[in-house]
């Protein structure tokens, strides 16, 4: 590995954010399971969390297009094979009442993309908290009970005769509105992750290159 590429694994990793998550309540379209891991990888985020669709978690090629087939992963920390997704830790939940007793349990304030009579603009919330984003299956959306049991409803404001962008475009929207407001805050102006964590992830990422990672 050269110098140049360690300074590089280094400085994505300084700007890791321990505190910002998303929650895919059974995204099932392999090329929206991935788009939304890249946008996590974008704006800094440390581990995805997923709640397996009927079929399982979408499985990615080595370039990062989407696979027909659907596998399920492991439990935790697992990487997907997509280059950009290689450095996001994707966490699987068997339900979703689990998933979010664990992110609460944790400290995180749990934002759904769900339209409702609660629902404020994506843009009024205080991201530099602990977030995680709750996005739903591609159809239906965010679950009544995910809905329920969320802190707060977030929505894009749409202008035209749609009333709802595509899962993983919404995300992006989102997580970068998060990226805008910890910038601001300088919450990536040095590094986030306890000491102890810092060196087991970065070994983690260290042992991914070597295997090939990009």
């Amino acid at each position: 590995m050269t110098p140049e590429r360690l300074a590089k694994i280094r400085s994505v990793l300084d700007k890791r954010q321990p505190d910002l998550t998303v929650l895919m309540e059974r995204v099932h379209k392999p090329h929206n399971f991935s788009a939304i891991l890249r946008s996590c990888d974008a704006v800094g985020v440390l581990e995805a969390h997923a709640i397996p669709a009927r079929y399982g978690i979408p499985e990615l090629a080595d370039d990062g297009s989407a696979l027909s087939k659907l596998s399920l992963r492991g439990k935790t920390f697992n990487e997907t094979s997509g280059s950009a997704s290689k450095w996001v830790g994707l966490r699987v939940h068997d339900q979703t009442l689990t998933a979010l007793a664990h992110l609460k349990a944790q400290g995180f304030q749990v934002l759904a993309a769900h339209f409702s009579e609660r629902a404020v603009d994506y843009r009024q919330v205080d991201y530099t908290r602990p977030a995680c984003i709750l996005l739903g299956t591609e159809k239906w959306g965010v679950s009544p009970e995910a809905a329920e049991r969320s802190d707060a409803h977030i929505l894009i404001p749409m202008m035209g005769m749609v009333q709802s962008l595509n899962v993983s475009v919404a995300a992006a929207v989102i997580l970068f509105e998060a990226q805008r407001q910890r910038l601001q805050a300088g919450l990536y102006d040095q590094p986030r992750l306890p000491p102890g964590l810092y060196e087991e992830v970065l070994e983690n990422w260290l042992l991914r290159h070597a295997r090939g990672g990009h």
